[in-house]
């Protein structure tokens, strides 16, 4: 770890490791037990449904759509739905055909070929991960991360998806296969045979994650949708048409608190995830338009949201997804009889509704997703005179004290992940904080304090090396740090370069502000009424200081921990939702504890050390924090009751070779569920390490 000098009068006194914890524990008392989700709305996005020109009309409506797109098998290239990768308490516990190489270890030699598994079995796409596959980084004695390190890897566990090929038209027959001209995949393929394309990371689950201020692991999915893309503001193109006196006009959008419409609208343009190279949302509307929703899946007659759209013969709903569009939104979005203009030169002319399909698609999406919220748990039933919940028996209570000694810092709130949106965890009247410059490790060895500049909510907890994955400190396709952090210390740089996300960072909030570390002479006064009568909180570093730190390593003073930091994961129902870590690489709870126990895997430079950092936990505490984490299971979850319930669908697991030597495709069957769940016969959900050979 790069330990930053500080002007020596500020240092810190040294203490040891264990001491640390005991400062952490202090600090975690003073933490309340979280309040029940269930008393947490999800933020609002102003205009979406309510005020005097909603953006949705018909809130239902716009539900049933978001859920027949979310399971339709027709919305990707080739038979892959959203649900593909969430069908498993919103997420995936295939366990074939789900690798990567590690594409995200840029240049790396290793990011373009599958490597052996610590079972001994050959890598590659179709390998059947087994038990004795995880975890995917060892060592030599599993509580020390000094020791021998006798496994590692880049690969990832994620989530199959599409096979590699070029878009040319859209779907031949209701089948709604696009049709693609297939192309030789050099790492996907089992002989000559080509297989389904892996996605570059684990698949989180959906559920609750309209809480997040961002989605995704890297955070790219805007809290600001466009209406076209996941970027918000900084997509400059994108815009929706809207009627304005009788005609479309194309106007920007910029929706808040709509983190999901913006990652809904990702994938199904992924050419790993769901779509053939160079297909548009235009294409998807052509396709899916006349249809009528999920009319080759069957849905229960008793379906929550969508049973009483459905067809008498249980397959699929009556009507279009056209008709479900103009009962959702409001006219102005699709009523125009005239063709829009392309904003793409390329692209003819097209129907209103055609035009703004992302738009639609994305909201509906949101507007499903935000209800599956898991907020009965037995963490979620009334308090004690303690504050506790009461349902939590003897051993559940002792690891609740653990884990607030141990977790909260970074999961807190009642979703338990400090990713949620600031006023989903704030105190009431707190303001929103979205960047910290806080201490991110102790003055162990006498060099001085590392202190950064971080994007509260995301973390670099050293799963792998920074450079196998970069996270939040990539850019996006506009060259943009995915990080606030980078783009604040840009604007300290240059004061009138202005930060591509409509955010307001206070530097008064700072837990470490800039004048414990920078003399009077390197500081300007950055007017913040926030800052109260101690202006000296409202200081930041001159633009040339700035400039200066920047040019030493790690930028001095203005370090920003950023690469290789991660979305702290909710852990509701975490239970059910292995593998874990953005590569997918523990099978269960016992290997995640495992990890904690040694302070990580490796030692990252922007490792937040202050957090994640040998503990040890004893026998007693490991067993108390799991019974914790498995309160965190909502039943209803487990037995996919409402609205946890869902159409059925078709998933592709792997290959086989046929006694003939050809090769074909394995599928899994999900059920059509209702309202009421899961019968006994079925079985209620397993955690993924249970489907493991």
């Amino acid at each position: 770890m790069p330990y930053i000098a500080m002007n020596t009068e500020r240092r810190v006194p040294l203490f040891a490791l264990a001491a640390l914890g005991l400062v952490l524990a202090s600090k975690a008392h003073a933490i309340d037990v979280p309040s029940p989700l269930g008393s947490i709305p999800i933020p609002k996005t102003p205009g979406l449904d309510s005020g005097p020109s909603p953006i949705i009309r018909d809130l239902e409506a716009a539900r049933q759509l978001g859920k027949a797109l979310f399971w339709d098998m027709r919305v990707g290239s080739d038979s892959v739905a959203c649900a593909s990768c969430h069908f498993h308490a919103g997420a995936d516990r295939r366990h074939q055909n789900q690798l990567d190489s590690g594409a995200k270890h840029l240049g790396a030699a290793s990011s373009n070929t599958f490597e052996p598994l610590p079972s001994g079995q050959a890598g590659g796409p179709n390998a059947p991960l087994t038990k004795a596959d995880f975890p995917l980084f060892r060592l030599e004695n599993p509580v020390d991360k000094t020791s021998k390190i006798l496994f590692s890897t880049d690969d990832v566990v994620s989530s199959s998806g599409v096979f590699l090929g070029r878009y040319t038209s859209g779907a031949t027959s209701r089948t709604g296969k696009d049709a693609c001209e297939a192309k030789s995949d050099p790492l996907f393929h089992v002989g000559g045979t080509p297989t389904r394309r892996a996605s570059v990371r684990n698949a989180p689950s959906v559920f609750n994650a309209g809480y997040n201020y961002r989605n995704f692991w890297d955070g790219r999915a805007n809290n600001v949708f466009n209406g076209v893309s996941p970027y918000g503001a900084r997509d400059l193109s994108a815009g929706v048409w809207v009627i304005k006196g009788k005609k479309p006009v194309f106007t920007s959008l910029h929706l808040t608190n709509a983190s999901l419409a913006s990652q809904a609208v990702a994938p199904p343009l992924d050419d790993r995830e769901m779509s053939c190279q160079g297909r548009g949302f235009i294409d998807i509307a052509k396709k899916l338009l006349p249809l009528r929703p999920l009319e080759q899946q069957f849905v229960s007659e008793n379906d929550s949201l969508l049973g009483e759209l459905r067809e008498s013969d249980g397959m699929g709903l009556r009507g279009s997804y056209e008709s479900l569009i103009k009962k959702a939104f409001d006219p102005r979005f699709w009523s125009s009889e005239n063709s829009v203009n392309p904003t793409a030169p390329a692209l003819m002319p097209m129907r209103q509704v055609e035009a703004n399909f992302a738009f639609f698609f994305g909201l509906a999406i949101q507007s499903y997703e935000n209800t599956l919220i898991s907020d009965q748990t037995r963490f979620d039933t009334p308090r004690d005179t303690q504050g506790e919940p009461v349902a939590l028996n003897e051993e559940e209570r002792r690891g609740l004290g653990i884990f607030k000694n141990e977790c909260m810092l970074c999961h807190q709130g009642p979703t338990f992940s400090a990713a949620a949106h600031p006023e989903v965890y704030s105190t009431n009247g707190a303001r929103h904080r979205l960047v910290d410059r806080r201490e991110i490790n102790g003055d162990f060895d006498g060099s001085g304090l590392a202190v950064a500049l971080i994007d509260i909510g995301f973390s670099n907890t050293s799963v792998t090396p920074t450079d196998y994955d970069i996270g939040l400190g990539g850019v996006d396709p506009y060259g943009n740090p995915l990080s606030y952090a980078e783009q604040f210390f840009e604007g300290l740089k240059d004061p009138q370069k202005k930060s591509v996300d409509p955010i307001q960072i206070s530097v008064c909030d700072f837990q470490r502000p800039f004048h414990m570390d920078f003399g009077p002479s390197e500081m300007i006064q950055r007017k913040d009424p926030h800052c109260g009568r101690d202006q000296r909180v409202g200081r930041v570093p001159h633009p040339a200081a700035a400039s200066e730190e920047s040019q030493k390593f790690e930028r001095g003073r203005l370090l920003t921990a950023v690469k290789g930091a991660f979305k702290i994961p909710g852990l509701r129902n975490v239970e059910l939702t292995g593998p874990y870590m953005h590569n997918g690489s523990m099978k269960n709870l016992e290997e995640v504890l495992d990890f904690y126990d040694r302070g990580g895997n490796v030692t990252n430079p922007h490792h937040i050390g202050n957090l994640v950092f040998p503990r040890p936990f004893q026998k007693t505490d490991r067993e108390a924090l799991i019974a914790f984490l498995k309160s965190l299971t909502d039943e209803r979850v487990r037995w996919e009751r409402a609205p946890f319930d869902h159409p059925e669908i078709w998933v592709s697991q792997g290959f086989r070779e046929e006694p003939d030597g050809t090769i074909s495709e394995q599928k899994l069957h999900i059920p059509a569920i209702g309202k009421d769940g899961r019968s006994t016969k079925e079985a209620p959900l397993k955690p993924f390490e249970d489907y493991l050979p």
